[in-house]
């Protein structure tokens, strides 16, 4: 029979130590990640996402275009009201018609998607990208630079942004929309994110680790890329995540307003824009692309506040 010396006993214990922890660890983790509503969101973000994905495929399976219009779906003599029950739906327009010209719902629903997030999705990595950079170059460099970025986070965060896009967007009509939604959306959406990546950094520089890797040579460019940023990846995914919802309603309020994605592009705030006239004969024309911007801003704000905990708590996904 073997003996066990205090060595042993102490390596057999670290070892029953570390088998014991991971299954709790895993255990823990699933929890957080495999709640009810999380499974939801996420099967919902990325339904919608194959939808923006696959829009021309998809559209050609169901036989009609955002752009086509169906006379025949509608009723000429009640005002173009969608004949049919529930606003023409059935097998050949699965969500129904608009009123008056008899364009497919669904397909206008799937370019909508493709259009909400290509806006938002490009939006956030530009918007990462601007404040990560210069939340970075303020919190590591101070002085002058610090003094530089932080007058301007202050100058943009006390601008009217809202009516500035409102009146810059009305100004340029014929400017190519999606890209200038995504531009001014990412012009003024990185302060929030570089304040607190400028914060963060300050704190970092001071750190242990990284005085150790200043005493042993290292330059500040490897001492940024190696040292700061990988310790800064929690804060940006957690940012980035919650801000991909907030540009969803930006877009679509903008659009609703008239001044962000115009016609013939499909956006989901512009067709709530234009079916609040026909609320009372045609519900499912509102019901419809407003039940897919809700769902989709609150399955993303879910997953983002559920990614927001587990780096609290763990540091890391």
């Amino acid at each position: 029979m073997a003996i066990l010396t205090p060595a042993t006993v102490s390596d057999a214990e670290s070892e029953q130590a570390l088998l014991n922890a991971a299954p709790l660890s895993v255990v823990r983790l699933s929890r957080q990640l495999f709640t009810v509503p999380v499974i939801l969101s996420t099967g919902f973000l990325a339904l919608v996402l194959l939808m923006a994905i696959f829009a021309p495929l998809i559209t050609k399976i169901s036989g009609w275009g955002p752009y086509t219009f169906d006379p025949s779906a509608v009723d000429s003599a009640t005002g173009g009201v969608p004949l049919g029950s529930f606003g023409g739906i059935g097998s050949r327009h699965w969500f129904g018609v608009e009123p008056q010209n008899g364009r497919d719902i669904f397909a206008r629903i799937v370019y909508g998607a493709q259009v909400s997030m290509l806006i938002a999705i490009s939006a956030t990595v530009l918007t990462a990208t601007l404040g990560v950079v210069l939340g970075m170059l303020a919190g590591f460099f101070g002085g002058v630079v610090d003094q530089v970025i932080s007058r301007v986070m202050d100058f943009l965060m006390a601008f009217p942004t809202l009516i500035f896009m409102i009146a810059l967007l009305s100004a340029l009509p014929h400017i190519n929309r999606p890209l200038m939604l995504i531009g001014v959306l990412s012009i003024f959406g990185w302060v929030h994110m570089a304040r607190i990546i400028r914060s963060q950094t300050m704190s970092l520089a001071r750190r242990e680790f990284v005085e150790a890797a200043q005493a042993s040579g290292a330059s500040r460019a490897a001492i940024i890329f190696r040292e700061i940023l990988p310790n800064l990846s929690g804060s940006i995914i957690v940012i980035a995540t919650l801000a991909v919802p907030n540009f969803i309603g930006v877009e679509a309020g903008l659009s609703f307003l008239g001044v962000g994605i115009t016609p013939p592009t499909a956006s989901w705030g512009q067709m709530i824009s234009a079916s609040v006239p026909w609320f009372t004969a045609v519900p499912s024309y509102f019901l419809i692309p407003g039940i897919f911007l809700f769902l989709t801003v609150l399955s993303a704000t879910i997953v983002g506040d559920r990614a927001q905990k587990l780096i609290a708590e763990g540091g890391r996904l």
